[in-house]
Parts: C-alpha cells; sequence; structure tokens
C-alpha cells in the first residue's frame, strides 16, 4: 500500500510539473510570423493603445498569437493616461462581486483606483513590452485599413513620415471611434440618432491638474457635510456638488460640477468635473479648440474653489491632460445591439463575453439640460455578437464604439467593461485563426462559443450563467409602455429604478413626448405624416386622449370621437380605460406613457 501511494505521489507531482511547464511554455514561446502576401506578417493586428486596445494585445499574445499593437501617441493608456481618467467607474453585482476581473483586475490590483497617472503609463508599457509575442508600434498613425473584398487583411500606417502596410489575420479595432471599422464601411449611428436625437452628443470633459490641495481639510469636510453621496479615500475623493452649482460659466457652452478628485504621487490633484459642450468628438480642430477654451476656463474655476472649496484656499494651476475625455461617437451596427431593455431587464444572453452594472449614465448635452440617469441594473451581460460588425469580416471592435445601442452605451461605454471585451476579442481571436473559422460563424456556433468561455474563465475572468433579477416595474400594469418609451429617452427611473408613474403629468410632460414620439415615429416611417400637438396648460386625461388622437388624424375631436378613433386602433385600450380614475382630473405617468407608446407602436406598423 505503501509503494502504491508512493507512485501514485510520484505520478501526480509528475503530471503538475508537466502542466506548469506547459503553462510557462505557451506564456514564454515566440510565435511565428504567419506569411501573408509573401511575406511575415500578424496573426492579430490591435489598432489603438486605450485600455481595451491594451487588453486586447495583452489576451492575443498570452494566447500564442503573433500581435502587432499600434497606438498613434507616445504613450499608452489612451483615456487612463493622455485623457488622465483615472477615477474608474466600477461594476459589481447583486452580491457586490466584481464583475469585471481578467486583465482589467490584473490592472485594478496592482494600481488601483486614482492610480497615479505616470505610473500607469510605465506599467501599461512594460505589460506590453514582457509579452514576447506583441510588436509595438508608438507615434504610428493608422491611416486605413487594408481590404480584400469584405475581410479586412490587414492596415496602412504612417510612421516617421512613410506609409507602411502591415498585414494581419485578423483585426480588432479598439480606437474610441471605431475608426478603423467605419473606413472599412462598418454601418454606424451617431450620438443620440437611434432613439431620434441626430447630432445630440453628452459634453466633453478636460480634467485638470492643481497644487497646493489641503487634502486632510478636504477629507473632514467631505466626512461632517452630512451628505451620503460624498466621501474620500487616501488618494480620492468625489463631492461639492452643492458648492459647484454656484459657480457662473464665463463659457456659457460650460459646466462646472461636483468634481471627482485623484491625488497623484507628488501631492497634486486631478479634477474630473468640468463639462464642455459644442465639441464634435470626430474633429480633430473641434477637440483641439475645446482644450483651448477649457484652458481659459480654469483659472476662474480654481479662484472659485479657492473661495468656496475647504482645502483648496491654496490650490493653483499645475496642468491639463493632453487630451478631451470623449464619451460618445459613433455605435457601430453589429450582430447584435445591446439595448437599454438588456441592460434595465438585466438580461443574460448565451454568447456572453462579460458583465456590467454600471448606472445608465447619460451626461448632459448642453448647458440647458443635467443628463439623467436612466436606471440601475444589477447585472447584465455582453453579448459576443456586439463586438461583430455587420458587413466586415475578420474584424472586430471592441470599447465605447462596439454595437451597443446610444442608451445601453451610458452603462457600458466604461472602461472596464471595454477591457473585458477586449480580452474576450483576444480569446475569440485565437479561435477564429485555429478553426478558420470567421467571427461572424462564430455567433452562430455554441461549440465556439463555449470554447471563448472556457478561455476565458480559465484566465480568471468572471462569466456565469443567471438568473436576471426582476425590478420591480416589471410587474407594473403600465410596463409594456415604460419599456417602450425609455427605448426613446423619454423615461429615466434614476438610481433607484422608480418611474414615478403615480404622479400627476402636466402640459409639458405630454407636450414634449407626444411631439417626439410623433418625429421620430415620421423619420422611421416616412409615410407617418408630422405633426406638432399644443395642449392647453391645464391638462385632463381627457385633453390626452383628444391630443394623442389630433396627433394620429390631425384633426382636433371632441373626446367622445377621439375615444372612438384611438379605441379603433387599439391605442386606448380597455386595461388603460380601467385604470382612470376621473377623465376630468390629470392624468398619471403610468397612463400617459401607455398610451403615447400605444400610438407609436402603431404609427409604425401603418
Amino acid at each position: 500500500m505503501r509503494i502504491r501511494a508512493y507512485l501514485l505521489g510520484i505520478i501526480l507531482a509528475a503530471g503538475l510539473v508537466v502542466g506548469l511547464c506547459y503553462f510557462w511554455w505557451e506564456q514564454n514561446r515566440v510565435a511565428p510570423s504567419p506569411i501573408i502576401k509573401g511575406k511575415p506578417g500578424y496573426d492579430v493586428i490591435v489598432v489603438g493603445g486605450e485600455p481595451e486596445g491594451i487588453a486586447a494585445a495583452l489576451s492575443a499574445a498570452r494566447n500564442g498569437l503573433k500581435t502587432l499593437l499600434i497606438e498613434e501617441d507616445g504613450a499608452l493608456g489612451g483615456l487612463m493616461t493622455l485623457g488622465q481618467l483615472n477615477f474608474i467607474d466600477m461594476n459589481h453585482g447583486p452580491d457586490k462581486e466584481l464583475l469585471t476581473r481578467g486583465i482589467f483586475a490584473e490592472f485594478y490590483n496592482d494600481l488601483g483606483n486614482a492610480f497615479d497617472i505616470e505610473q500607469a503609463k510605465a506599467y501599461f508599457l512594460n505589460k506590453i513590452k514582457q509579452e514576447k509575442n506583441i510588436t509595438l508600434l508608438l507615434n504610428t498613425k493608422p491611416a486605413e485599413p487594408l481590404l480584400e473584398q469584405n475581410k479586412v487583411i490587414g492596415v496602412k500606417v504612417r510612421r516617421d513620415g512613410n506609409l507602411e502596410e502591415h498585414y494581419g489575420l485578423r483585426m480588432i479595432d479598439a480606437t474610441v471611434d471605431a475608426d478603423m471599422a467605419v473606413l472599412a464601411g462598418v454601418p454606424y449611428t451617431l450620438g443620440g440618432e437611434d432613439y431620434g436625437e441626430r447630432g445630440l452628443l453628452m459634453g466633453v470633459t478636460l480634467v485638470f491638474e492643481v497644487s497646493g490641495v489641503d487634502w486632510e481639510q478636504v477629507a473632514q469636510y467631505l466626512k461632517d457635510d452630512n451628505d451620503s453621496n460624498t466621501g474620500s479615500t487616501r488618494v480620492a475623493a468625489w463631492g461639492f456638488g452643492k458648492e459647484a452649482q454656484e459657480y457662473k460659466p464665463q463659457d456659457e457652452m460650460m459646466r462646472f460640477r461636483g468634481p471627482n478628485m485623484a491625488r497623484q504621487k507628488n501631492g497634486n490633484i486631478l479634477i474630473n468635473a468640468l463639462l464642455i459642450f459644442g465639441v464634435d468628438g470626430l474633429d480633430p480642430a473641434s477637440k483641439a479648440q475645446g482644450i483651448e477654451r477649457g484652458k481659459q476656463e480654469i483659472p476662474h474655476i480654481i479662484e472659485f474653489m479657492q473661495n468656496r472649496f475647504p482645502g483648496f484656499a491654496n490650490a493653483r494651476y499645475a496642468g491639463t491632460a493632453e487630451e478631451l475625455y470623449v464619451r460618445e461617437t459613433r455605435h457601430i451596427q453589429g450582430e447584435y445591439r445591446l439595448t437599454i431593455t438588456d441592460v434595465l431587464e438585466n438580461r443574460d444572453h448565451w454568447d456572453r463575453i462579460g458583465h456590467g452594472s454600471y448606472p445608465v449614465d447619460v451626461q448632459p448635452t448642453g448647458p440647458n439640460n443635467f443628463g439623467n440617469v436612466i436606471g440601475h441594473p444589477d447585472i447584465y451581460s455582453i453579448p459576443f455578437r456586439c463586438l461583430v460588425p455587420l458587413k466586415i469580416d475578420h474584424l472586430l471592435v471592441a470599447g465605447r464604439s462596439a454595437s451597443y445601442d446610444s442608451l445601453a452605451h451610458g452603462s457600458a461605454r466604461v472602461i472596464p467593461v471595454g477591457m473585458v471585451a477586449g480580452e474576450a476579442a483576444g480569446v475569440a481571436s485565437a479561435y477564429s485563426i485555429r478553426q478558420e473559422l470567421s467571427f461572424r460563424e462564430m455567433t452562430h456556433s455554441v461549440q465556439a462559443i463555449e470554447w471563448v468561455q472556457n478561455h476565458l474563465k480559465k484566465r480568471k475572468a468572471y462569466l456565469t450563467e443567471y438568473t436576471p433579477p426582476r425590478p420591480g416595474v416589471m410587474d407594473h400594469w403600465a410596463y409594456p409602455g415604460v419599456k417602450v418609451m425609455r427605448e426613446l429617452g423619454l423615461i429615466e427611473g434614476g438610481y433607484a429604478n422608480d418611474y414615478g408613474l403615480e404622479r400627476k403629468a402636466n402640459k409639458w410632460n405630454i407636450e414634449n413626448k407626444l411631439n417626439k414620439v410623433l418625429r421620430v415615429a415620421h423619420e422611421k416611417n416616412p409615410g407617418v405624416v408630422l405633426r406638432r400637438v399644443e395642449l392647453p396648460l391645464t391638462v385632463t386625461a381627457k385633453d390626452l386622449v383628444t391630443a394623442t388622437a389630433e396627433g394620429l388624424s390631425g384633426k382636433k375631436l371632441s373626446f367622445e370621437e377621439a375615444q372612438a378613433l384611438l379605441t379603433e386602433n387599439n391605442i386606448l385600450t380597455t386595461e388603460l380605460s380601467n385604470h382612470v380614475e376621473d377623465w376630468d382630473q390629470a392624468p398619471d405617468f403610468a397612463g400617459m406613457l401607455t398610451i403615447l407608446a400605444n400610438l407609436y407602436t402603431h404609427l409604425l406598423n401603418q
């Protein structure tokens, strides 16, 4: 028995040694270069040194792929380093578990939140240089993708004043605006276009740096201000929201809000608080002008903080980020578009490659609005199909411009989710190349997706199949209407997912929503006549009915005539009528949302 146990121990130990050796070999072996067009190329070309691109390149290389990482600037990290956005939007699940693990957690565990910018630059660079399978090209501008029929086969870049061509079997577009995908011919929507707000883009931010802040005084004030939404740690602080509202900008197309503050190793503080409107995130000249406008405003902000923010009496200007924090531009059209309903119904997907839970945070789009939080999910999954663009093969898109509807993007745009997507893109590339299967074919293959999911889990990614937590509003009789109107950006639930369905609607609530319904229906179905309806200052449920009928018919009808018309067209349903207690009183939001949602659905189906 002892001999048998001894032999078994030797066998197990040998197996462990072999496994460790194989893991070391897999991690450190140099992948051969595939021959493409008669010369050595790459398995994967990753365009963009944003955090998402770093995750994609690391993932591809660690899966044994010869990888080229191209970055236009002289440093890696993009928004995290050049944009100085080091206050990370975290994603935790229903049990407070971290949802974005794998390569993101690797970074987060090493540097944490409110990390030092220069340390992060060095960290990202060292991570990439440690991978033998990655070739890094900095200060290299991607010019255009190289195409063969509908397949990406490489990229043309400008480096040191010269044009170069690099060929690859697969490409991952990790640029913030999906530049390569769009140049290749992938369709996309811009800003809020997909929910009827063409040209509507969230404001951009210029992060700036100050010295001379008394951090202990800041922390003490935020501890004692009787506001549960403010606070601080050794390196991060958030608050002063009420004080910031008092600031009157010199530039009317700006706003100063309660800052997120991050302490650097040199003692300086990074301030994320300045919103700048009227900047075209796709126009370099407009972005440069936005930075200059911000620099002109910042001295006035610092003077205000010196007078109004405890701990800032001796604050002095120390610089700004090199780049703007641009939240939104393009949203590509992929094999699947993540919807606001996916996010806020906590939906799982069979082809999940990651999870998110960040609030659907739609930032202000101009000086006359304050943005809103559409809702706060518990957990939702990101489908692999969202990374696979329409029309063009051998290409994946990772980052905020992936195939997410604009409202869903309010949550999925955050960096941790993007890094999870980038890591999945690297793993998927390995399967696609080795099995000679296109990414599009993978979206129809359970076997392919399971392979990707299993390999992500081996790399400590968090992927779980779950029963979606059911928000209470889904059990409300008016929820079908809520869902339609939410997809049009016409109702929000805030952090508590409370849609206020029992509150009374007024003239402006009804008028604004009704007229947007009519406009968007016309845009999507040109057969719908574009009309504008006005209501009296004091409104009743009867006025809601007659206004809806006017939007449908173009005629001012009596209540009885309007009621008959809407009933005939299943816009005013029996269930809805039964929930109206008094037609001569103001309607509640539940009834308003339902009748307008029914009108919208009817107009689209005409």
